[in-house]
């Protein structure tokens, strides 16, 4: 008597995402069988507890042989071990990258060395957020800035070629690594309604405008260092409110070319030279490394707080900074830099 028995062989390395996504998270393997029998898996494939436990062991143990892989993404493409897809790949290296806003926001512009890593239990406890995933996130960050800091080219193309992430993640790194680099506060109380989202978009214009990379695409760090030479000119935006004609000038041109188009005009007339000053005063400061870091909180302090109490809509501080910076080349014999730093509401 016989029998036949089919047996299929494969290479493949399989993936299961919620599995991955409980390992990124930080879970023991016993907290992710829990959760996985809290979800019904058991009742969906009838499997056994011992096999729900033992199908998450040989995941967990996949996901640990692939990080060291994960730490520099074209090695996962180029090795023979794991059989995975592209589409899978890309899946493993962009998730592995993800980060959570509420832990971004808590590291945002601080120096990524050890002494900020001591602080990740606090940041665990706060947000709420697995210790193993605030330190996953945290060392990407650091990995990520290491990598590119001396790099020359574009910041983004750059931590895209070397991490393999999509253009949307690559510009939230850039973001990461370029307040990183200059230090900005943002974790005071008054910027707390602010979120990675404003602060990201921020980067983005910056480093497009203020850094040496917008000046010179031969220079070293180039999206990464603020442009000195940019920052000494934005001295000389002083007279705009030192000069008393210059600066009735100045309000002259802003109202006659925003008469009728603001709903906050009245408020704007009156309050024009506060906050032309504050502005200035903002922008003739950055010379200094402190002041540079304090950029978003003077900001808050001298334009956006003004602006909130007299409820101007945000199309309308738009429509005030753009007239405020074309206003100031439109100044005969005036070769001022561009103000154009409003932040987001």
């Amino acid at each position: 008597m016989t029998s036949e028995l089919d047996i299929f062989v494969g290479n493949t390395t399989l993936i299961d995402e919620d599995v991955y996504r409980l390992w990124l998270d930080g879970y023991s393997v016993s907290d992710a069988v829990a959760l996985r029998v809290r979800s019904g898996i058991l009742e969906q494939t009838g499997a056994t507890a011992a096999v729900l436990q033992s199908d998450t062991m040989d995941h967990y143990r996949t996901f640990h042989m692939l990080e060291r892989l994960l730490h520099a993404p074209p090695k996962l493409l180029h090795q023979l071990i794991f059989q995975i897809p592209p589409s899978r790949q890309a899946l493993l290296i962009e998730r592995y990258y993800a980060f959570d806003e509420a832990f971004v926001r808590e590291v945002l512009g601080k120096k990524l060395s050890k002494g900020t890593k001591k602080d990740l239990d606090d940041i665990s406890t706060k947000t709420g957020i697995t210790l193993k995933s605030c330190r996953r996130q945290f060392d990407n960050f650091k990995r990520v800035f290491k990598v590119v800091e001396e790099m020359r080219g574009s910041l983004v193309d750059n931590i895209q070629q070397h991490f393999l992430l999509s253009d949307r993640l690559a510009r939230d790194y850039a973001a990461i690594v370029f307040f990183a680099n200059n230090r900005f506060e943002t974790g005071k109380k008054k910027l707390q309604y602010l979120s990675f989202g404003d602060f990201a978009y921020c980067a983005e214009l910056m480093i497009q405008n203020w850094t040496l990379g917008a000046v010179d695409s031969q220079v070293d760090d180039m999206d990464v260092d603020l442009d000195k030479e940019f920052l000494q000119d934005l001295k000389e935006l002083k007279m705009l409110v030192a000069d008393k004609d210059l600066l009735d000038l100045h309000k002259s041109l802003v109202c006659t070319a925003l008469r009728g188009k603001l709903g906050v005009f009245s408020e704007m007339e009156a309050n024009f030279k506060n906050l032309s000053r504050g502005l200035v005063n903002v922008a003739a400061k950055l010379t200094h490394n402190k002041d540079v870091r304090d950029l978003f909180v003077d900001l808050v302090e001298k334009f956006v707080e003004p602006c909130r109490s007299d409820h101007w809509p945000l199309s309308d501080v738009r429509l005030f900074l753009n007239q405020y910076s074309a206003s100031v080349h439109s100044l005969d014999g005036f070769r001022g830099g561009s103000l154009s730093v409003g932040p987001p509401s």
